[in-house]
């Protein structure tokens, strides 16, 4: 079976050397008994900048890279993709092995090449481990955060210095930098995704390609990320009664005058470029690339859904959020509170969440007896998802989904599309709803400018 082969997408759950048992010495055999180490592919006999050593690398190197990738993942564990994360700009960009590169610099004769994936994989475990030996002594008790703020800063000021150190600071180095900090938010029980959140948060967008950071940028952030664990505005809920922002959603979903919502212009309309696609395409590198065929592959079904006129229900959402997550079976509803905004806003659960969840979708289809505009039924449809928040992880993707079909379901597709994420709207207030529906006018109308222009 084929799996995710990019090291971004790695939890600690996949990594923890606990979990996943490995022996230096045996390695060098181990290696050389897997299939693709008997057909290591032939390096042409021509200068590093020669074209002919690119594209052998592509057409030969890359595809023989990934089934030793695969192999070795068959054999130890998924963990185990990490030895093709190279320093600078070599296969993922920004990682913290020095024994790998890429195959058209990497790929010499077979025994070289095969000692360069035994020391590569061996370096990738021991910085593994090493991480785990980090952990261990900065212990977070998630519900005592308050007196351990300066335990957690040293921790993760240490931790961002190793990364600096161990990366180099090339290319894209801050995309690992960030996994591990998450990787020991997840360590001490904060879970991935509100990790991920933490982290981001934290640092910014400051940590730069090819630049160091300052060493006060680096306490900020170890700061940030000690504040945003506090039990009154961190990972957990505050001591007490927590309120329902789901029932605040629905609340305020009842007073939004959407029937005002800005029409956003009449009829289908064909954009000139695909801004979704283009979107999740160009996410600022934040996408590995298993994220992003999975949300490619969503938004082709979904359109593919919305061409034969399907009904928008939780099986139609659960059957792109398997895209999405990337896994081979359905996801199912939520069964537990959930919390998002680092733990600011939960999201109850009840014997009939889900009855209510379904009786909200249906709403996205136009009413004869009482028509909407498509930008108030989209909007609504949006928060709806981010608010209900049915599944585990992946909600504001989803979310972003149901919104893009309830515009193809009438013939409507954008050409950008950047105001609709990267934001962040809260259940208590009545007027993010409308700001919502303003956003979808403002890229409805500019695509049919465009298009009317573009066909004038």
């Amino acid at each position: 079976m084929t799996v995710d082969l990019s090291p971004r997408s790695l939890d600690w759950a996949d990594v923890d050397p606990a979990r996943h048992p490995f022996d230096t010495a045996s390695a060098p055999q181990v290696v050389r008994s897997l299939g693709p180490a008997r057909r290591v592919p032939v390096r042409p006999d021509a200068p590093h900048g020669d074209p002919s050593i690119h594209a052998w690398g592509w057409d030969e190197g890359e595809p023989w890279a990934c089934a030793m990738a695969q192999a070795l993942v068959e054999h130890y564990g998924r963990w185990t993709v990490g030895w093709r994360w190279a320093h600078d700009e070599g296969d993922y960009n920004g990682g913290p092995v020095g024994n790998w590169c890429s195959p058209r610099t990497s790929i010499t004769t077979p025994e070289e090449t095969l000692d360069r994936v035994v020391a590569a994989l061996c370096e990738w475990r021991g910085w593994l481990e090493s991480l785990a030996g980090w952990f261990e002594p900065y212990p977070l008790d998630l519900a005592d955060i308050e007196d351990q703020r300066i335990l957690w800063e040293r921790a993760a000021r240490n931790l961002i210095l190793q990364v600096t150190d161990r990366t180099g600071c090339g290319s894209g180095w801050y995309g690992h930098c960030r996994q591990v900090l998450a990787w020991y938010l997840c360590r001490w029980g904060v879970a991935p995704d509100l990790a991920g959140e933490l982290v981001d948060e934290a640092i910014g967008g400051r940590f730069a390609s090819w630049t160091g950071p300052d060493p006060r940028l680096v306490e900020d952030v170890a700061e940030r990320l000690a504040l945003s664990l506090r039990p009154d505005d961190g990972a957990r809920p505050a001591a007490g009664p927590v309120p329902d922002h789901l029932e605040r959603w629905l609340a305020v979903r009842r007073t939004v005058p959407w029937q005002d919502a800005p029409g956003g212009g009449s009829g289908p309309v064909t954009p000139r470029r695909d801004g979704a696609a283009q979107y999740i395409r160009g996410f600022d590198g934040a996408l590995d690339p298993a994220r992003e065929r999975g949300l490619l592959a969503a938004l082709e079904l979904l359109r593919a859904d919305a061409a034969r006129g399907a009904a928008l229900d939780f099986e139609l959402l659960r059957s792109w959020q398997r895209h999405v997550l990337d896994t081979p079976r359905l996801p199912p509803f939520r069964t537990l509170p959930a919390f998002a905004k680092q733990g600011r806003e939960r999201y109850g659960i009840g014997p009939d969440t889900r009855a209510r969840f379904e009786a909200c979708l249906a709403e996205s289809a136009q009413d004869p007896d009482r028509p909407l505009p498509v930008t108030a039924r989209g909007a609504r449809v949006y928060l709806d998802i981010c608010f209900f928040h049915p599944f585990d992880d992946g909600n504001a993707r989803s979310a972003f989904l149901a919104l893009l079909f309830v515009l193809a379901r009438e013939g409507i597709a954008l050409d950008d599309v950047s105001l609709l994420r990267r934001i962040t709207f809260r259940a208590d207030e009545p007027r993010d709803a409308m700001t919502l529906t303003r956003y979808i006018d403002t890229h409805l109308r500019t695509t049919r400018r465009a298009s009317a222009s573009a066909h004038s």
